[in-house]
């Protein structure tokens, strides 16, 4: 590639003007420098043109068959995912449960705080686990986390649990999975992403999560969809995707991108975590503490650095 050509041959040419003018005990650090300051360059950092226009507090774009991260921005920093959460939430429920398990709506539903974002479920309800995760994904329905987590945390422990005692429990098994795959910066006390001091993340952290949850068939499906219809005891309802980015039509749509998950607490500001294959390049992007449209801007932003590295 023409952008790697150009790198290795500035490298090259620094590397080459220290040999002539530095004694040798600071051709090293000298050299050590330039590289360093390409890589920023490359990678994002206050030297970075990207890294400024970027609104998001912070941001990760991640090669996810590789997991080389292609640029960031404070993705180590501390911060609240929202309802990006339900990755961790399907991902482990996917794991732990079967697709077609039948599942019944429970008192688990009657924890909604005002205001909450709720796929209109009622207890009694029966739906497969697969539906409910769309109901979690799509809307961002925190009812159906609430019964996902109930249905995982009781199958898991073998025991019946209350509503309360079941989130307890499926947040340890979030944490579990977050440390199994290098997510060490994250916490989480719930399934749906609703305010907790306790509950954060990073931008790395949630890059690495939406990465392993992707490898999943049925979550890739699920997350993929711009809608999803189920029946359920003669009555049909459609959850409608709140991911913009898969949205044909809509001023934000990007051609690609193939889920994942959108979240806001006015604590967390806008978060979107994204996925797409672009010319058959798998690729992430986070976007943490944004705007309503800053998430979109940039997350094409994002998009769009790293087709032009292909093509450069």
């Amino acid at each position: 590639m023409k952008l790697k050509s150009t790198l290795l041959g500035l490298t090259a040419a620094v590397v080459a003007l220290t040999l002539v003018s530095d004694p040798l005990h600071v051709i090293k650090p000298r050299a050590v420098s330039a590289l360093s300051t390409l890589r920023s360059g490359l990678l994002g950092g206050s030297g970075s043109p990207l890294t400024s226009s970027v609104e998001g507090e912070a941001a990760v774009l991640m090669d996810a068959d590789t997991g080389k991260v292609l640029f960031e921005k404070q993705k180590d920093s501390r911060l609240y995912p929202a309802s990006t959460t339900k990755i961790v939430s399907a991902m482990i429920a996917l794991e732990k449960g079967g697709a077609k398990d039948l599942i019944t709506v429970g008192d688990e539903i009657r924890l909604k705080t005002p205001g909450e974002s709720t796929a209109g479920l009622w207890e009694g309800q029966r739906l497969s686990l697969e539906d409910l995760i769309a109901a979690m994904m799509l809307p961002s329905g925190n009812d159906a986390a609430r019964t996902v987590a109930r249905y995982i945390a009781e199958k898991d422990s073998g025991r019946q649990l209350s509503a309360e005692e079941s989130i307890d429990y499926f947040a340890g098994l979030m944490n579990k999975k977050a440390a199994a795959v290098g997510a060490k910066r994250s916490h989480f006390t719930n399934p749906h992403g609703l305010h907790d001091p306790k509950h954060y993340t990073t931008a790395g952290d949630m890059a690495l999560l939406a990465r392993e949850a992707m490898k999943n068939k049925v979550f890739r499906g699920i997350v993929d969809q711009p809608r999803h219809t189920v029946a359920s005891a003669g009555n049909k309802q459609t959850f409608v995707n709140r991911n913009q980015l898969l949205q044909e039509g809509g001023a934000y749509y990007f051609k690609g991108v193939n889920g994942v998950k959108t979240g806001f607490t006015d604590e967390a500001g806008y978060c979107l975590v994204s996925s797409a294959d672009l010319d058959g390049k798998n690729l992430i992007t986070v976007v943490l503490r944004s705007s309503s449209g800053g998430v979109y801007t940039d997350t094409h932003a994002l998009l769009k650095l790293a087709v032009n590295k292909e093509a450069a």
